[in-house]
């Protein structure tokens, strides 16, 4: 289990252990996080992803694979390096390897993509040509995405205005907490699921006046859309996150593509591995409300 101090990953640690499942979380630091998963019973192995020795000891006894790492310039070598580590182990059930939607709809001479998103182009490439036994699991942006979670919820908690560069693009952003129980679910019961690409997306896709209106909905405030020009979203609001060059920019190219309706995609893949229909906005924002008045930080 990779990636498992943080986001999807310490979800999906979370519900593997609830249901009495073993567990060696792979941590890049032994830290306040690490302890939190020994807390929960996770067997937690310190590590570089991108060492070869520090992977192979810790996938020693293992027989199933979570793969997840968050947006990295090291992405594609950290995926490399598992996979050979993988292959030289043997006898894997399944790797699970998330991924991200955007992949479905490029190609090898596409280069509008950012680079992180390259990066999982040639991940998923490494991945089938490898042979393991693969799940790919690609969601679409997060609904804990920086640009909603905190560029959005500022704004709106400032004066009830979502500014975003997004045009008449539709979006349907997807909860960590519904992607981290299809990936659960797979590492769970992975028998039907190896060598299949699951799309996961919110309950629909829409524009941003209509999300506007499910926040207004949501939150009991008149809440308007304001598209501005992407230049000015990047100088006024991105830049000033201070965020490394490599996450700044893909979420400058999240942000474009969605102008350019790249993330209206919609699928039931979520309710057809979980049982359940996908958390909506409206009750994302709902228990998240501190973040779009102002009384707390987005986080």
């Amino acid at each position: 289990m990779t990636g498992a101090a943080g986001g999807v990953g310490r979800l999906v640690v979370e519900r593997l252990r609830g249901s009495g499942l073993p567990v060696r979380a792979f941590v890049h630091r032994d830290d306040g996080r690490a302890a939190e998963l020994r807390a929960l019973g996770a067997d937690v192995a310190v590590g570089d992803l991108t060492r070869a020795a520090d992977v192979v000891r810790a996938l020693d006894g293992c027989r199933r694979v979570y793969f997840g790492l968050g947006v990295s310039s090291y992405y594609l070598e950290a995926t490399v390096t598992a996979a050979a580590a993988a292959l030289d182990h043997g006898h894997l059930e399944v790797f699970v390897n998330m991924s991200q939607m955007t992949v479905s709809q490029m190609t090898l001479a596409s280069t509008s993509e950012s680079r992180q998103q390259r990066q999982h182009w040639l991940a998923e490439q490494t991945l089938n040509w490898s042979g393991l036994p693969v799940t790919h699991i690609r969601p679409t942006v997060f609904m804990e995405n920086p640009i909603f979670q905190m560029i959005m919820a500022a704004d709106v908690a400032q004066d009830n205005t979502i500014r975003l560069p997004f045009g008449s693009g539709r979006t349907s952003p997807v909860a960590t907490q519904d992607v981290a129980e299809v990936a659960a679910t797979v590492l769970a019961t992975p028998d039907t699921h190896v060598g299949r690409t699951y799309h996961l997306t919110g309950e629909r896709s829409r524009d941003m006046t209509a999300i506007a209106q499910e926040l207004t909905c949501a939150l009991g405030r008149n809440i308007t859309y304001l598209d501005v020009p992407h230049a000015q979203w990047v100088r006024t609001r991105l830049n000033p996150l201070g965020l490394p060059e490599h996450i700044r920019e893909h979420l400058s190219t999240v942000a474009r593509l969605h102008a350019e309706n790249r993330y209206d995609r919609a699928t039931d893949d979520v309710e057809l591995i979980t049982g359940h229909s996908p958390l909506s906005l409206r009750d994302f924002v709902q228990s998240r409300c501190a973040a779009f008045t102002g009384d707390t930080p987005a986080r």
